[in-house]
This record gives C-alpha cells, structure tokens and sequence, in this order.
C-alpha cells in the first residue's frame, strides 16, 4: 500500500502577505478613485433625470397643444397649486394643471419631475409651473405685458424649483415653449 499523502504539504517558504503600509496606500488610492469618480457618477445620474424631466415636459407639451386644439386655439384657465398650505387662498379656485390636462396626459405621474427632491409633485399635483399669464390667451399669438411674442419666446411650463442645478446655473431649469421645444434658458425678447 502507498503511503499517504498529507491533505496540505507543508511548504518550506512563507506565503508573501501585505504589509499595513501597502495597505493603507491601496486604501488611500481606492479612497481617492471614489472621490473623483462619485461626482462623475451623480452629473450622470443628473443628466439622466433631466432627460427624462425634458420627456415629461414635451409630453405635457403634446397635451397642451390637444388642448388646445380642441377649445377654439386658446390656452386653459388654470392655476398651481400653492405648496405652503398656510398660503392665503385665491379669491378665485382655478382647477391645476393636473386636473385640466388630466385627459389628455393619461398619466398624471407625467407631471412629476424625477430630480424633484421638495416633493413638490406630492404636494402640488406637479413639478411644474404654469405660466398663468397665458391663462385663456389665444395660443397662436400670446401677449404678455401688452408686448407680443411668438410661440418660440413663451414659457408655458417650467420646474417649479432649480431641479437641475447639479448641472450649472444656465441649465437648472427646464422651459417648455409654446411651440413644443423644450430648453434650459428663458429668454425673453420683445418683437
């Protein structure tokens, strides 16, 4: 019969291990890839959140626009919700966004920014402003401040809060236009 074989020979030589230096520099390098790459990581998250943010807002847009085309080419009579609940109430209740585009959104999740870390969508209905100044104007042709603007120089949507602002300052917002585009910077130029 053979002689056995032990389970685990024994070796003449010591297996290599780390010393606690090299471990603290390995821990100070991975400690380091961490801090540069987390902002990295939080811009892109960001910039996917805003992408969906322009998504909502052109489908809101979409909305409009059948809102319009079905109420004689004018713009609906709404109002926002206020988000303070001890905010002095309207003379007049004005239905939100929410619930006068509700048909033709489908979905009122549609009006929930997903950077919306105020939970403004749970409190007012919406993520989104509504520019009130439009309140019944023909949509065609608005006038704000007796001046006329093209559809392309309206906000009619907008965050209600700079949501974005991991982003830089010009790109905080979004701005929905009358005419359906959706862009990072108000400008407002008279005729």
């Amino acid at each position: 019969m053979p002689a056995r074989r032990p389970a685990h020979p024994h070796h003449s030589h010591p297996l290599p291990a780390f010393t606690l230096w090299e471990l603290l520099v390995v821990m100070a390098i991975l400690s380091l890839l961490t801090a540069l790459l987390l902002p990295v990581l939080g811009r892109a998250r960001e910039a996917g959140r805003a992408t969906a943010c322009t998504g909502h807002l052109r489908q809101i847009g979409l909305a409009l626009q059948m809102y319009v085309d079905q109420n004689r080419q004018r713009f609906p009579v709404m109002r926002d919700r206020a988000p303070d609940t001890n905010a002095v109430p309207a003379t007049v209740v004005l239905p939100t966004p929410d619930e006068v585009l509700a048909d033709e959104v489908g979905n009122r999740a549609v009006f929930r920014c997903p950077s919306d870390g105020a939970r403004l969508f749970e409190t007012t209905g919406s993520s989104y402003a509504w520019n009130s100044l439009l309140n019944g104007q023909p949509a065609h042709d608005p006038e704000l401040f007796g001046l006329r603007f093209g559809a392309t120089r309206v906000p009619v949507f907008f965050d209600k809060e700079r949501f974005h602002k991991a982003r830089g300052d010009r790109r905080a917002v979004n701005y929905l236009y009358a005419d359906g585009s959706v862009r990072n910077l108000l400008v407002l130029e008279g005729p």
